[in-house]
């Protein structure tokens, strides 16, 4: 197995763990890449590998949607929450839009900004994780939709990488009465059009680019991305509703620190 294939499974691998907890997957994956020596051409590893975290939110909550999604004719409930999803994606979407170009090629190269905003929402996690109001919301499928309209406006602050869209979204939920179980779920839910949304995107975006000439070590990070988000799915809410977010604001906090020396000491 060659170098550029064990980089690949190692970015894959981190994508797929850090997607779907508030630490920043994006921050994550940019600075290995930074210091592992690791850039594609129109970032086309990094777009094509998300797609693989999307495949696996949809893996694990595919009856519960199809459920859905066939109720929604006859089903108020349903129809609701479909809306409330969208909804809540839409402030994404006009800014991701508009901003596109700015985004990746300003805040995706500055390997210091993602440090600093890893420190800064690891401590803005902790303290939200510990005075949030109490929780008056406890479905994530029942939010009201000018709440959800908040949530998608916090989402918005991850188009900055080091900030997190997961992070995002959930402090965001925290603040405004939303149980941290349901919190989390409501983020899983509104990653599907927002991912799927950016790979669109970007995929569109760097067309004339992309260079797929290492397919094999995209399919690498691709499968070991899908792998690894289904298990942190999993895994996640149950961790969630006994621990909270405390350990991930550390972490947020400790990677910083340790990415601002390592940029400081090789300049």
């Amino acid at each position: 197995m060659s170098n550029t294939t064990l980089v690949a499974a190692a970015l894959g691998l981190i994508e797929g763990l850090t997607e779907f907890i508030p630490v920043s997957s994006t921050g994550h994956m940019l600075l290995a890449g930074q210091f592992l020596g690791f850039h594609s051409v129109g970032r086309s590893f990094e777009v094509v590998v998300q797609l693989g975290a999307v495949l696996a939110i949809l893996s694990v909550y595919f009856g519960k949607l199809v459920r859905v999604f066939l109720d929604a004719p006859h089903d108020p409930e349903a129809r609701r929450f479909i809306l409330t999803v969208l909804v809540a994606f839409l402030p994404s979407l006009f800014v991701g839009v508009v901003a596109h170009e700015f985004i990746k090629t300003v805040l995706f190269e500055t390997p210091i900004l993602i440090a600093v905003m890893l420190i800064i929402g690891g401590i803005i996690l902790l303290f939200v994780d510990r005075f949030a109001p109490e929780s008056i919301h406890q479905s994530a499928t029942r939010l009201p939709l000018t709440l959800a309209l908040k949530i998608g406006m916090y989402q918005v602050l991850a188009m900055v990488p080091g900030v997190s869209r997961s992070g995002a979204t959930i402090v965001g939920a925290l603040l405004n009465g939303v149980d941290k179980r349901a919190a989390a779920e409501f983020s899983f839910f509104l990653s599907i059009p927002t991912m799927a949304g950016a790979f669109t995107f970007d995929l569109y975006q760097n067309r004339d680019i992309l260079d797929l000439s290492a397919m094999g070590d995209i399919a690498v990070g691709f499968a070991v991305a899908f792998v690894s988000a289904v298990l942190v799915v999993k895994w996640l809410l149950n961790f969630i509703g006994r621990h909270g977010y405390a350990l991930f604001g550390w972490w947020r906090i400790i990677v910083g620190c340790v990415a601002l020396i390592a940029l400081w000491a090789t300049g």
